[in-house]
């Protein structure tokens, strides 16, 4: 797959400081070392999935991904073959992954609201042999097929058999039921590639993020040894799509490694949340800042859920603000240790929950294993509260599959990654996210970052959800304009809320113009899509001029 990847020059420097790293053989099987070394030690009765009420064990997930593994090489699929997964976090969708890497294969999975034009464009990209589709987002494939260059099978899971069949798919149950149940497991080196994760699509066309397969045990004995110290006696639970970086490592990587269990939810909702984790009695929650947000609107949740298995909390995506810091302390008694990371670099690479001493708006310090600076535009280091480019380097990396354009702004010339952030660091070496890098607000010479902002218009009581963005203007060269949803029931003016801000940010920070707007554009993790916000934007003051 060299031809997929950029010119070795253009790589970041890795590198791999945890004495975990040095254990790799040189070739090896994810779903081996994952699955099949667990159960060969005999802890295959142990729960490894919780979904709803069901539950499957190390034992049944190895068998069952060592059979829809059979079935897929009987197709035809052989190593280094691209298999995309489009499905919601649901027990099959594991099983498909764990038997895409025993064979060999490369899983891509996919986002649930990606398009038939991004479906399309992602299976030609990368060139994948087959489909696996839940039957309830199965549609969007059917409107793409007839524009798939490569794909020769699309497996379905759930539905009708007999239907499934006439529309010439497979129905991934009698791949499962017919497989056999041993499968030998294909050997990868470190450095081929194991994983292909898409990027959104918000600014053009989905990108690909190339992971391997030392990633897949890279993340879970760095952050899941050192991070969340994860246990055999974890349960790992929250809601992001396997197709992210922090969904496929939080469920389908880290509690593997450590004999633990993944607690799944096909969809968020803040109830079901609640439900889910007093249900599988999960200890370990990931969430973006907004679903935190979400559950602390929900009424007397702190008396309503037994929440007492829960022991940490983590919240990454977005930036999780002290003000929901100390409103969920003050509820439930817990901390949320915030985190920062990249699809791009599979997973959290700073976070506060290393040091388990968390600094209300900051996103924390280095994971262990990982090395963070922030740099000015010349690449210089600037001193503690200076706002800068954030760097990371450690051992996963920026790699874009079939872009190397993208790739040459991603690599700093001495190897480091660039996150795209602006940022600073404190004396105690925390870091705090000040904006995206797209998303500052520059103005009459001033750095704004628009989450500042939104964190005081939110604490107004009419105030439901915000999003802030820097548009032009002739004077200041941009000001600041936010978008602000109501709460239903409550009524607020523009010219109230910018007043709401006086004294409480410095006076050009304020927002200079209120939208009151119905919903906000959002990712299905919760963050706020500034971009869409500014297009939209745009292309009406363009229909206005």
């Amino acid at each position: 797959m060299a031809e997929y990847l950029p010119p070795r020059e253009l790589w970041p420097t890795r590198i791999y400081t945890l004495p975990e790293f040095q254990t790799y053989a040189e070739r090896f099987n994810p779903t081996e070392e994952l699955l099949g070394k667990a159960v060969g030690a005999g802890r295959g009765d142990r729960t490894a999935i919780l979904f709803e009420d069901q539950k499957l064990t190390y034992n049944q997930l190895l068998t069952q991904a060592n059979k829809f593994g059979n079935s897929l090489r009987q197709l035809g699929v052989q190593e280094g073959d691209r298999v995309i997964l489009r499905t919601p976090n649901i027990p099959p969708a594991l099983v498909a992954n764990f038997g895409i890497l025993r064979l060999g294969a490369v899983c891509t999975p996919t986002s649930p609201l990606f398009s038939r034009t991004e479906i399309a464009h992602v299976a030609n990209d990368s060139e994948a042999v087959a489909i696996v589709v839940s039957a309830m987002l199965l549609g969007e494939v059917e409107a793409a097929k007839e524009n798939f260059k490569t794909v020769r099978n699309i497996i379905v899971m759930g539905g009708d058999a007999a239907e499934i069949k006439a529309k010439g798919f497979t129905p991934y149950g009698e791949l499962v039921q017919a497989g056999a149940a041993q499968l030998d497991p294909v050997l990868r080196k470190r450095q081929d590639v194991g994983l292909l994760l898409y990027t959104s699509g918000t600014t053009g066309r989905p990108k690909g993020t190339v992971h391997f397969v030392e990633e897949l045990l890279v993340i879970p004995d760095s952050f899941g040894k050192y991070g969340w110290r994860v246990t055999e006696n974890d349960v790992i639970g929250g809601s992001a799509p396997l197709a992210f970086g922090a969904g496929y490592s939080s469920y389908a990587t880290i509690p593997f490694r450590f004999g633990a269990a993944a607690s799944l939810i096909a969809k968020f909702e803040p109830e079901k949340m609640f439900e889910t984790i007093q249900k599988h009695r999960v200890s370990i929650l990931t969430l973006a800042p907004t679903a935190y947000r979400k559950m602390l609107q929900v009424p007397d949740a702190e008396r309503k859920y037994d929440l007492s298995s829960l022991k940490v909390c983590t919240g990454g995506g977005e930036s999780l603000t002290a003000p929901t810091y100390h409103a969920w302390k003050e509820k439930f008694g817990l901390e949320i240790y915030e985190g920062l990371g990249t699809t791009e670099m599979m997973y959290v690479f700073a976070s506060n929950v290393v040091s388990r001493k968390a600094k209300a708006g900051s996103f924390g310090q280095a994971v262990p294993g990982y090395e963070l600076k922030v740099v000015d535009e010349n690449g210089n280091s600037v001193s503690a509260g200076n706002i800068g480019h954030f760097m990371a380097r450690g051992p996963t990396g920026t790699i874009y599959w079939r872009d190397p354009e993208k790739q040459r702004h991603a690599i700093s010339q001495d190897g480091w990654n660039r996150a795209g952030d602006f940022v600073h660091v404190d004396d105690d070496g925390y870091f705090w996210f000040v904006s995206r890098e797209d998303d500052i607000i520059k103005s009459s010479a001033y750095r704004i970052g628009p989450e500042e902002i939104e964190v005081e218009l939110a604490t107004h009581p009419a105030v439901l959800d915000v999003g802030v963005i820097g548009v032009p203007d002739e004077i200041r060269g941009q000001i600041a304009k936010a978008f602000v949803v109501l709460k239903p029931g409550s009524s607020a003016t523009p010219e109230e809320l910018i007043q709401f801000c006086r004294g409480k940010i410095a006076t050009y920070k304020l927002p200079r113009e209120i939208v009151i707007v119905s919903e906000l554009p959002r990712t299905p993790t919760g963050k706020l899509l500034r971009r869409v916000l500014r297009q939209r934007d745009a292309e009406q003051a363009k229909a206005a001029s």
